[in-house]
């Protein structure tokens, strides 16, 4: 989710130890041995906790590699201020949630292996088609305050931003015609198609900007896809290694594949990555020689 964070606290709990944990499993240094403390906001169907349990993609990605690793999932509902300084100042684990990677927030933690490519999504009127940003010259343009999309719509000449609250208020417009286009991300988009009907609005994927595009106008930048990530304390070394792992093995095994297509997503959209992911990355927090994980091409 690429919103701008403000800084917020995170609340922690006091977690006894559990019973019964390995070496290995206490190796990996959890702030409680055996227990991996994850900060989350609602944010279906990416994540969002029932009883004691985080659901949708990214709790049920982090839920896979925990139970891999011995650990115990222990979620605590904040913001997304909230997750993020949670991580910082190491009152969490993790924190998950369709997090985008970017320079300046791996210089306060640690990033794993995307989990999955978050391709620029569009939800449109049914009937309507819009494949490049040339087509959005001109249109009512949405998207959430604060999200970086605010920026990308802004540089598109004569469109009009409108700004909401919430993805409900750009569904709200969309579906009265208000807005023409509407930027979420997709998952929130294909999950509105199914409950609000009514709405009658279509997923569709952008064709990013060249780079001669994003050159001209650096906003274009968040009109290409990006890479999510897990995120963690910067002293959280051994975890975020062995998450990393356990993500790698998910693309070869067909374990995200799965996970994808469970909540309505493309895994030809989600799962392979292009071509400025390693390049943002090697000799950043990953070797030069870093190739990020995909499906097979």
């Amino acid at each position: 989710m690429l919103l701008i964070p403000a800084v917020a606290g995170c609340g922690s709990d006091g977690d006894d130890e559990p019973k019964n944990v390995s070496a290995e499993t206490a190796a990996l240094g959890t702030i409680t041995p055996g227990v991996i403390k994850v900060a989350v906001q609602p944010y279906a169907p990416y994540t969002s906790v029932q009883g004691d349990k985080i659901v949708g993609l990214d709790g049920d990605i982090l839920a896979y590699a925990a139970k891999k690793l011995g650990l115990e999932v222990k979620p605590q509902v904040t913001d997304f201020a909230g997750m993020l300084a949670g991580v910082q100042s190491r009152r969490v684990d993790i924190t998950i949630g369709g997090v985008a990677w970017s320079a300046d927030r791996q210089k306060q933690g640690l990033f794993t292996d995307p989990p999955y490519y978050s391709p620029p999504a569009m939800a449109v009127r049914s009937g309507k088609t819009y494949k490049t940003v040339d087509d959005l010259k001109g249109l009512q343009l949405g998207t959430v305050e604060g999200y970086v999309w605010v920026k990308s719509i802004q540089a598109v000449p004569d469109a009009e931003l409108h700004a909401y609250p919430d993805a409900n208020g750009v569904f709200d417009d969309l579906g009265a015609g208000r807005v023409d286009v509407g930027f979420l991300d997709p998952l929130i988009i294909i999950a509105a198609q199914k409950e609000r009907p009514e709405l009658k609005i279509d997923t569709q994927y952008m064709t990013p900007p060249t780079a001669a595009q994003v050159k001209a106008k650096p906003a274009y930048e968040y009109f290409q896809p990006y890479q999510t990530g897990f995120y963690l304390p910067k002293k959280a070394t051994k975890l975020e290694k062995a998450i990393s792992a356990q993500i790698d093995a998910m693309y070869e095994n067909g374990e995200l594949e799965k996970l994808v297509r469970k909540y309505g997503g493309d895994p030809e959209q989600f799962l392979k990555p292009s071509a400025d992911v390693a390049t943002a990355r090697r000799g950043v927090d990953r070797p030069q020689d870093w190739t990020p994980p995909s499906i097979a091409q």
